[in-house]
């Protein structure tokens, strides 16, 4: 696909794979840049909420280390900083990230013959006028049985191409 030139320039406020190959996939050139946040500190209760404050927070934390706390350059009304999150809840439990290897082929395991649901957030700041836009959505997955072999396989999978599971 050929390379997008919007009018804007973009930064992913994101250290996911996933979403560089989604924007990369689309055209589009970015610069990376990562939130230095703890997400563990940042709770709330529900999962839509949840994913739309650590959006949030990723955004303040960038635009807090960004030249005097502004734009990356001179030309900043053209540029977008998009951060985002995901968590899967499962049985009314939220889950993030796995921590482990353990712990990711456990999540895979339960999800086998049932179902869960995926909700992520997405927000855009622009870097010249502060102005914020973001929501979030959901999608239920229902899950046929998952061999143990494929869960081996998505586990080895993720850690190769994913965030590394420690």
């Amino acid at each position: 696909m050929a390379t997008k030139n919007p009018p804007f320039k973009i930064i992913l406020g994101s250290s996911s794979k996933a979403r560089r190959e989604i924007l990369s996939e689309m055209g589009y050139e970015f610069t990376v840049m990562t939130a230095d946040i703890d997400e563990k500190c940042i709770r709330r209760e529900k999962p839509e909420d949840l994913v739309m404050a650590l959006a949030e927070a990723k955004a303040d934390a960038i635009v807090q280390r960004l030249p005097t706390g502004g734009p990356l350059e001179e030309d900043a009304s053209t540029t977008l900083l998009i951060t985002a999150d995901t968590v899967v809840v499962y049985r009314g439990v939220i889950r993030e990230k796995p921590t482990s290897e353990k712990e990711a082929r456990d999540f895979i395991k339960g999800y086998s013959g049932s179902h869960a649901a995926v909700v992520g957030s997405v927000v855009v700041t622009n870097l010249a006028t502060g102005k914020r836009c973001g929501g979030w959505d959901s999608a239920e997955v229902y899950f046929l049985e998952i061999p143990d072999e494929v869960i081996d396989n998505l586990v080895n999978f993720l850690e190769v191409h994913f965030s590394p599971l420690h």
